[in-house]
């Protein structure tokens, strides 16, 4: 069947193309009688508006770039439900890539997707990422860019983040309000801003508690893998027999530990409490659950489509961009690995 087009429209009524997108549209030039005419006829046709030659004429192309760091991450998979729910209620199509926590992989996803002419950028800085250029090149070349959870303060554009240190200082808090004097901490490479503040918010929950700082009950993980939690268990216990409790950064790295001691028969929480970060579905579900802090994904993911949707808005506007910081709320969620206050 050949697409019906404006032109068969315009011709069928023996009238100009222009005067039937007019009408199509309400234009108030065009009389009542003409715009009946035309949209009674384009709907027996079943007339779909070409959405390609649309996007030329407006020179926007309807689709948006989303960058995560990594897939396996259950947070970075609620995140892209929640900015293609948001995109296809504006009629926006979502490119997903992956960095694999590479900053050259990242460079090369944003060159990707500038070629493929999307409207504007999602993203969520890898792990090497230590040079802004790329990021800064393309705001300054008038792409609205949108970061979101991992973030960059030399950046200059909208953000959407939560407050890790305030987050990581409530986990440490809730295993101190417990009873738990010598908490143990894995973190990641002190690269991105995400695990610089848990890191820091830990310290400060110690600070405040006359607890003194221990730099060797600091663990390293350098991936978010199950395996590195597992693996650092028994170091941790080996290095601090009377360690009482864990906060690690992420919960899948805390749920390799929580594996690793059930191997070992240490008992958690009577012998050692354990809490987690992000509130992913495996910690409902391990044995004894992880306590964990919730990181909204999905409406971190909203949230970023927003406030790109608003500057692609005030682009079309020739109006200044007005940039955004939106901070989405934590708490924590107590579980069956922690002690009840």
């Amino acid at each position: 069947m050949l697409k019906v087009t404006l032109k068969k429209i315009a011709a069928t009524l023996g009238v100009s193309t222009a005067t039937v997108s007019k009408a199509l549209k309400d234009y108030p030039d065009i009389s009542e009688k003409t715009k009946k005419k035309v949209k009674s006829l384009a709907a027996s046709l079943n007339y779909k508006p070409n959405s390609f030659a649309q996007s030329l004429r407006n020179q926007e192309s309807k689709i948006i770039g989303l960058i995560i760091p990594t897939i396996v991450h259950h947070f970075f998979s609620n995140i892209i439900y929640g900015v293609i729910d948001s995109a296809s209620e504006h009629g926006y199509l979502v490119i997903t890539l992956q960095s694999n926590e590479s900053y050259e992989d990242e460079k090369n996803k944003i060159n990707l997707l500038i070629e493929k002419n999307v409207d504007g950028i999602l993203l969520s800085l890898s792990d090497k990422t230590v040079n802004y250029k790329h990021i800064n090149r393309l705001i300054d070349d008038g792409v609205p860019v949108v970061l979101y959870d991992k973030i960059s303060r030399s950046v200059n554009c909208s953000k959407v983040i939560i407050n890790d240190f305030a987050a990581a200082f409530n986990a440490t808090q809730y295993l101190i309000d417990t009873g738990c004097k010598k908490i143990a901490h894995i973190r990641g490479p002190l690269k991105p801003q995400t695990t610089i503040d848990r890191f820091m918010g830990y310290k400060k929950a110690l600070e405040v508690n006359n607890i003194l700082f221990d730099d060797s009950l600091v663990y390293v993980s350098d991936s978010l893998s199950f395996e590195n939690g597992y693996n650092i268990a028994p170091k941790i216990i080996n290095d601090h027999t009377d360690v009482d409790a864990i906060f690690s950064f992420t919960d899948l790295v805390a749920t390799g530990v929580l594996i690793r001691f059930k191997e070992l028969g240490i008992l958690v929480p009577e012998q050692i409490s354990i809490i987690g970060f992000s509130n992913w579905f495996l910690s409902k579900i391990t044995s004894p659950t992880l306590s964990t802090v919730d990181q909204p994904g999905y409406e971190m993911g909203r949230k970023a489509f927003t406030l790109l949707y608003n500057e692609l808005n005030q682009i079309r506007n020739g109006e200044p961009i007005k940039h955004e910081i939106v901070e989405i709320a934590t708490k924590v969620i107590p579980r069956n690995s922690t002690k009840p206050i």
